[in-house]
């Protein structure tokens, strides 16, 4: 039996990878640069996507999104106030964006008119690890709130993450988060990740971060 559920796990890990593969050429032909956001629930994605996309028209750069849960729309609805075009995506039971659902997304985007796409994954810092989606890079959202051993309770993210922001900086007094430990975690699992330090209320160190994503 666990051979069998094995096999299975391989085939669906080879397919999905397939299809990662097509959205990553598809991406590519229309010169769209795409950022998978990962991160646990509360941790400041959309935020982040909502301090980000006014910078980035100062740049004179369009954004677009799809914005993936579980259930519901409010992210989506966040996003799309921002006036870019975003696709929701509900995963129903699943924990976690696959490259099949983000292909279906991509088809209902304008994607000639987008210069950087966010695809932000389901609230989970442990599903969506394993199922590429064809972005070009991984950045993985986690705040102080979490507490400063959420990146050594879940190391694998960040392994397969190009980028971290640590966010809610102003709050880790409050909640006795030491940053720079949760920085020397992620080095730990990611040597030379670089790491951004945000207050997505204010804005605070979004501007490196954007910088890092448009280098």
């Amino acid at each position: 039996m666990h051979h069998i559920d094995l096999h299975l796990e391989k085939d669906i890990t080879e397919a999905n990878t397939r299809i990662a593969d097509g959205n990553r050429e598809l991406l590519k032909r229309h010169g769209v640069k795409a950022f998978d956001l990962l991160g646990a629930i509360g941790s400041g994605k959309t935020a982040l996507i909502e301090k980000i996309v006014p910078l980035l028209r100062a740049r004179g750069l369009a954004a677009g999104a799809i914005a993936g849960d579980v259930y519901g729309d409010d992210d989506f609805q966040r996003i799309r106030a921002l006036g870019i075009p975003v696709v929701n995506v509900n995963t129903g039971k699943e924990c976690h964006l696959d490259a099949h659902l983000v292909e279906h997304a991509l088809h209902d985007l304008p994607l000639d008119d987008i210069d950087l796409l966010f695809i932000e994954n389901v609230g989970n810092m442990v599903c969506p690890t394993d199922f590429a989606l064809g972005a070009e890079k991984r950045i993985v959202v986690v705040s102080s709130t979490e507490g400063d051993d959420v990146v050594n309770k879940h190391p694998m993210i960040f392994r397969s993450s190009h980028l971290g922001v640590i966010n809610k900086v102003d709050l880790a007094p409050l909640v006795g988060a030491d940053l720079d430990r949760m920085e020397r975690d992620m080095h730990r699992y990611h040597p030379g990740m670089p790491v951004f330090r945000t207050n997505l209320k204010t804005g605070e160190g979004v501007t490196p971060l954007l910088d890092a994503l448009l280098r």
